[in-house]
C-alpha cells in the first residue's frame, strides 16, 4: 500500500517518522507525498504545547474529512503517549500508537485491514526501557541528515510534558551509532546533526558522553558533526575540551536558557542558575573563541514580573547570544506550571516575546559582523534560485555567494569563503579558491 506521513514537532519526531518509513518499506509499502493517493496516513503528533496537540489532531481530521476518507488513519507520537485517554476519543483515528513500540506499527496496520476495528496501542514507559530505533532522512537532495541518538528526559521541568511523552533518558548503543554514521557517509552526506530529547545526557549508561558520540561519527568518516539543543548543566569543561580536539565538530552550541531570572528558573525547575549558565558559556568560548551560542527563551511564565523579564533581557545582552528563539509561554495541561498562580496576560507574553526577537536580531547582526573579513569553510546546499549559492558555516551561520560568479552547482561541497558583508539574516562573500574544497 501507499503511505503518507505528516510530522509535527521537533527533529526527534522527524527522526521517528523516518524510522516509520523504514519499517513500512520493509513490509512492502511505498511512500507517496500526495495524501489524497495514500492508503495509509500517519500523523506523527507533538504534545509540547496544547496548541501543538490541537494542530496535530486538526490535521488528521482535515485529511479524513476533506482529502482522503478511505485511507487507514493513524495518530502516532507524543500526544497519544502523554494523553492516551484523550487520543482514544478521536473517532477519526483508526489506529492510535504512542512513541514506544513503534516496531509494531506494520502489524497493527495488517490487523486493522483484516478486522476493520479501531486499534489502540499506547505502551507505558518504564524506568529501564532500551533505546528504540531511529531513522534519518536519506533524501538525495539533502546535504545533512538528523540522527536521533538519545531519547527521553529525567529533568521534569515544571512546564514540560515531554518526560511523560518520551520516557526516561536512554541512548543509542555506540556500535549502532558507528554503523548509522558509516551508512550516512556511504550515502554521500557531509554533515550529521545529532539530536535527542536531552541530548547532553547521551551515553551515561555506557560511561560515555556527548563528545564521545561526536568522536564516533568523526571516526566513521563524517566531515561535519553538529549537535542539537543541549541542557547547559550537563556540559562540562571535560566535554568541551574533548570536543575541541575533534576537527569535524561544528562549534555551534544551542544551550536552552528559558529565563535569565534565577527566580523564574527555580519555578521552572531548571537545574542551573544564571551564573552557572554564564560559566558554561565562558568555558565554551575558552575552547571555541568564535563559536556561536544560541538559545531559547520562554516569556510570560506564571509569575514573571516586568523586573524578572528585564533580567532576562539584560542577561541575553551580557552573554551575547548569536540567536534567540523566543516563545510566549503556552500552558500545557498535566504539568505543574499549568496550576501555578500569577498568570501573565496574553498581550504581555506576546509583547515580551517580540522584544526578545528584536534583541535577537541585533545580536545576530553583531555576530555576523564579527565574521566579516574572515575566511570560513562553508558546506553548500541546494541552490535556492534567488541568485545565490547558499550554505552554512561551521557555527551555523547562513552564507551566500553570488550565483553569477560560479555557474556550476556547489551542492554537497565544502569551500573556503571570504566574508565580505553581512546583515541580520546571513553573511555574504565569495570563494577564495574555486577548485579547493576544504579537506576536513
Amino acid at each position: 500500500m501507499k503511505y503518507f506521513i505528516s510530522t509535527f514537532g521537533c527533529k526527534v519526531n522527524t527522526s521517528q517518522s523516518e524510522y516509520m518509513k523504514v519499517l513500512l518499506e520493509r513490509h512492502g509499502h511505498t511512500y507517496t507525498d500526495a495524501p489524497e493517493t495514500a492508503d495509509i496516513i500517519i500523523v506523527n503528533s507533538c504534545a509540547v504545547t496544547q496548541q501543538s496537540s490541537r494542530k496535530s489532531v486538526a490535521a488528521l481530521r482535515k485529511i479524513k474529512k476533506s482529502i482522503n476518507r478511505r485511507a487507514v488513519m493513524i495518530l502516532a507520537g507524543c500526544y497519544p503517549q502523554a494523553f492516551s485517554d484523550e487520543a482514544y476519543e478521536i473517532t477519526q483515528a483508526d489506529i492510535v500508537i504512542g512513541t514506544k513500540d513503534i516496531d509494531s506499527l506494520p502489524q497493527l496496520i495488517n490487523e486493522f485491514v483484516s478486522r476493520n476495528e479501531p486499534l489502540h496501542k499506547v505502551v507505558p514507559y518504564g524506568k529501564n526501557d532500551p533505546f528504540e530505533g531511529a531513522g534519518c532522512d536519506m533524501h538525495p537532495s539533502s546535504t545533512r541528515t538528523f540522527l536521533k541518538i538519545q531519547d527521553g528526559c529525567n529533568s521534569f521541568c515544571s512546564y514540560c510534558i515531554i518526560p511523560y511523552a518520551r520516557g526516561r533518558c536512554r541512548s543509542m548503543h555506540p556500535e549502532s551509532l558507528m554503523k548509522q554514521a558509516e551508512n550516512i557517509v556511504r550515502a554521500g552526506f557531509s554533515e550529521i546533526v545529532l539530536c535527542g530529547i536531552n541530548l547532553a545526557s547521551y551515553g551515561k549508561e555506557y560511561e560515555l558522553d556527548i563528545a564521545d558520540a561526536v568522536q564516533i561519527c568523526a571516526d566513521a568518516g563524517v566531515k561535519r558533526v553538529r549537535l542539537g539543543s543541549l541542557e547547559p548543566e550537563m556540559i562540562t569543561e571535560n566535554i568541551l575540551a574533548k570536543l575541541a580536539k575533534i576537527p569535524q565538530f561544528c562549534p555551534q552550541f544551542h544551550l536552552s536558557l528559558q529565563s535569565g531570572s534565577d527566580c523564574i528558573l527555580k519555578r521552572m525547575n531548571r537545574r542551573y542558575t544564571s551564573a552557572e549558565f554564564e560559566l558554561v558559556c565562558t568555558v565554551a568560548r575558552k575552547y571555541f573563541p568564535s563559536c556561536a551560542i544560541t538559545t531559547d527563551v520562554i516569556t510570560g511564565f506564571p509569575g514573571e514580573t516586568a523586573k524578572e523579564f528585564k533580567q532576562t533581557m539584560e542577561f541575553a545582552r551580557k552573554i551575547g547570544f548569536a540567536k534567540i528563539n523566543a516563545f510566549a509561554f503556552s500552558e500545557r495541561s498535566g504539568t505543574p506550571a499549568a496550576e501555578m498562580e500569577g498568570k501573565v496576560d496574553p498581550q504581555s507574553k506576546k509583547d515580551r516575546a517580540d522584544r526578545i526577537r528584536k534583541l535577537s536580531e541585533s545580536l545576530q547582526l553583531k555576530h555576523h559582523k564579527s565574521l566579516e573579513n574572515h575566511v570560513i569553510p562553508v558546506l553548500f546546499e541546494l541552490e535556492k534560485g534567488d541568485g545565490f549559492h547558499i550554505g552554512h558555516a561551521p557555527d551555523g551561520t547562513v552564507i551566500k555567494i553570488p550565483e553569477k560568479n560560479i555557474k556550476k552547482s556547489l551542492r554537497k561541497s565544502i569551500f573556503y569563503v571570504r566574508i565580505e558583508k553581512s546583515d541580520a539574516a546571513c553573511c555574504y562573500g565569495d570563494i577564495v579558491e574555486v577548485g579547493a574544497a576544504n579537506p576536513l
